[in-house]
């Protein structure tokens, strides 16, 4: 999501003229995108807006700026130890920060030096913010997107600041999104992720449902039907809003993916109940089942968190024997981290940080032996791939994506990127696969028998 956010204020300041550039070194203008999730996105944020801090005093005329989730839990009082920075704009503010970097930096340019400082901050509840996260600049060959179609959380997990920093959900319509999506696949898109802090509990204020099925699932539906979109993605949903309409879209949906992340956070009803999540390990488990048995073969992967007030060994191993019992294709697991104002931050019978990293490390054991036991048998399959580009780790290969949200790893020529490729894997680890592109006559000879 934030990623998103971040390619929307990329373009209107691009749009306005500005261009990239590699470094901050290079730059007149400097914008960390935040996130409040975890204390240390916090840290690691306020730590590098420090150090840039020895720019400003070599070049006076940088912008400098926090955005998001920080800045708008913050506000002004990011500016009282970093008085270096000349913007602090929330999350319903990203259509604003060309207007205000363009205002910075006449500021900056115009001032007497002995004038007094100005900055500016805008962390205010905006009308319409859902709908103005709909540009973004795609890199060349650029096979993937992501798309934003709403903002927000109504839910209220008791560890979770989102609702502070997001506000309350609100949709975008289905009309719009089509648009963007369409827009993206005549630009060489193949792959849109749809996004939404609870991303399956799209539009249930705005529009009704039809024919006994949701706003999201009439999205699905309606964006499936974009002509040259190869594949669907969604992320993150809510375990309490998976209905049968939504089980039933993998089908009847081919482009969905076989992919589903669907957070759990813990396997013990009496932590699930103290997070407010709304429904017990047992109805989880049942999900699972019954999505695995509308489409064969789907990789199911979630978030978990250890070490949530109040969580004793009991309620620990109970989390762990849920992912024993389900066999997640991956899993990312967090310690709790308090967040102010939130309820759990108040909670009694807060975890000690010795224990929490114990667990955390024990249970991605659990997690990556289940993900390679799950990856071993994939060596000697032939999978479709589609290719995004150079690998990160080695650029001289390259990297794709299977159907499940595999990463995969191959060798070719620079025009697969973008292309659906057959890959025979080779080889396989917990967390990627590797393989060797099928050759056309190899792959029609598989077709045909």
């Amino acid at each position: 999501m934030n990623e998103r956010d971040s390619e929307q204020v990329a373009h209107s300041l691009i749009a306005r003229g500005y261009e990239r550039v590699e470094s901050e070194l290079e730059a007149d203008v400097v914008l960390l995108n935040t996130c409040s999730v975890r204390d240390m996105a916090d840290q690691k944020a306020l730590g590098k807006m420090g150090m840039l801090g020895r720019i400003a005093n070599e070049r006076p005329h940088v912008v400098f700026g926090f955005l998001g989730c920080m800045a708008q839990a913050r506000g002004a009082s990011l500016l009282k130890n970093l008085p270096h920075v000349d913007l602090v704009v929330g999350t319903q503010k990203f259509h604003r920060v060309a207007d205000y970097v363009d205002d910075a930096l006449e500021r900056k340019q115009t001032r007497a030096m002995d004038d007094p400082r100005f900055s500016i901050v805008d962390v205010e509840e905006e009308l319409g913010s859902q709908s103005t996260i709909r540009n973004q600049e795609l890199a060349s060959k650029q096979t993937t997107a992501f798309v934003s179609i709403m903002q927000g959380c109504n839910m209220h997990c008791t560890f979770c600041i989102v609702p502070q920093t997001r506000g309350a959900e609100r949709s975008r319509s289905i009309e719009e999104i089509v648009t963007e999506v369409r827009e993206l696949v005549s630009r060489g898109v193949k792959e849109v992720t749809l996004l939404g802090q609870i991303v399956n509990l799209y539009g249930r204020h705005e529009f009704p449902k039809i024919e006994n099925k949701s706003p999201f699932v009439q999205l699905l539906e309606a964006v499936h039907e974009i002509e040259g979109l190869e594949r669907l993605r969604f992320t993150s949903p809510h375990p309490i809003g998976f209905r049968e309409d939504l089980i039933a879209a993998y089908r009847r949906l081919p482009k969905l993916v076989d992919h589903l992340h669907l957070p759990v956070q813990s396997g013990s009803n009496k932590i699930l109940k103290a997070m407010h999540r709304t429904y017990t390990a047992e109805k989880y488990v049942d999900l699972v089942r019954r999505v695995r048995g509308a489409r064969a073969g789907i990789a199911i992967t979630t978030d978990i968190i250890v070490g949530f007030p109040g969580e004793r060994e009991d309620d620990y191993k109970q989390t762990c024997a849920l992912v024993e019992e389900i066999q997640f294709d991956n899993a990312f697991v967090f310690r709790y981290s308090p967040r102010r104002d939130t309820p759990a931050a108040q909670m009694v019978e807060q975890v000690d940080e010795c224990i929490k990293e114990q667990r955390n490390h024990d249970l991605l054991e659990v997690v990556n032996e289940s993900a390679r036991r799950i990856n071993e048998p994939l060596v000697g399959r032939t999978l479709e791939v589609l290719c995004e580009g150079s690998s990160k780790a080695n650029p001289a290969r390259l990297m794709g994506r299977t159907r499940t949200n595999k990463i995969t790893i191959f060798d070719g020529a620079d025009d697969l990127v973008g292309a659906l490729v057959d890959l025979r894997i080779e080889r396989a680890t917990g967390f990627s696969l590797y393989g060797t592109p099928v050759a056309a006559d190899r792959r029609l000879a598989t077709i045909a028998a």
